[in-house]
């Protein structure tokens, strides 16, 4: 039970933190008063070690599933 309940949740979780992190990303950018520019950059920026772990996950998924080859 507990290992369904962890693969259930750690998902939703780390889902949910990488949305408060893009929330935290955008609100610096506005009170920081970036511009188009800046926000662009800050997203591109801070959020490219959320887009690493996404990566990574769908790389593993693909390996452990037989899809690599």
């Amino acid at each position: 039970m507990q290992e369904i309940f962890e693969a259930w949740v750690t998902p939703v979780m780390i889902g949910g933190l990488i949305l408060f992190m893009s929330f935290i990303i955008w609100d610096l950018a506005r009170k920081s008063q970036a511009g188009k520019f800046g926000t662009i950059m800050l997203f591109i920026v801070l959020g490219a070690g959320m887009l690493g772990y996404v990566i990574k996950v769908v790389i593993t998924y693909l390996l452990e599933s037989g899809a690599g080859g």
